[in-house]
């Protein structure tokens, strides 16, 4: 989760830029165009990164399987270990979740699903970590924001909506399994 803030202070305006409905459409044309890109789901599996990426991820295997009629492996990782502010930051060394991987990735055309592309740092430390388990044939890269400021050179390969956002703005992801609802929010300070 990049950027991402779940607790909204008195001094913050919030917009809504994705609902439900969005959410739905943006995540079935995810699925689709992992079908295209891949020749099919064959082969495919599915890594979120936690905490909202895991969700999303389940729900794209769900989508491919009525695609493609085709169970798509799906783990979760979680990458507090592998992030290179790991030891300047011992708060988040506390939140470290179980990473669940019920499948050899070696071999598999890896999706990483997560809720917000940023910075890429959360999305370079997923891969030292899926790299640790075994050598994937590929490694493709799902988010349902982009928000643009890339520090590093890292591209998704399947977006589910751009979203131009200053440094100083945030991007919350609410997602039905943790938060109780879907929706994007761009979380602005006044």
């Amino acid at each position: 989760m990049e950027n991402s803030d779940h607790n909204q202070a008195k001094s913050e305006s919030a917009i809504a830029v994705m609902d439900t409905d969005d959410i739905r459409r943006a995540l079935t044309r995810i699925a689709h165009e992992i079908v295209e890109k891949n020749q099919g789901a064959s082969g495919v599996a599915l890594v979120g990164i936690l905490t909202r990426g895991a969700p999303l991820a389940y729900r794209l295997a769900g989508l491919l399987h009525q695609i493609e009629k085709v169970e798509v492996p799906v783990g979760k990782i979680d990458v507090g270990l592998y992030r290179d502010d790991f030891a300047a930051n011992p708060a988040k060394s506390q939140k470290i979740s179980p990473s669940d991987m019920p499948f050899d990735v070696t071999g598999k055309r890896v999706v990483l699903v997560d809720e917000v592309l940023f910075t890429g740092r959360t999305v370079r430390a997923a891969i030292s970590a899926l790299l640790d388990l075994g050598r994937p044939a590929s490694i493709q890269l799902a988010v349902l924001v982009d928000r643009g400021h890339r520090e590093l050179p890292i591209r998704p390969d399947f977006v589910g909506k751009n979203l131009p956002t200053g440094r100083q703005e945030h991007v919350n992801v609410c997602v039905r399994e943790i938060d109780g609802d879907d929706r994007v929010m761009i979380i602005k300070s006044v």
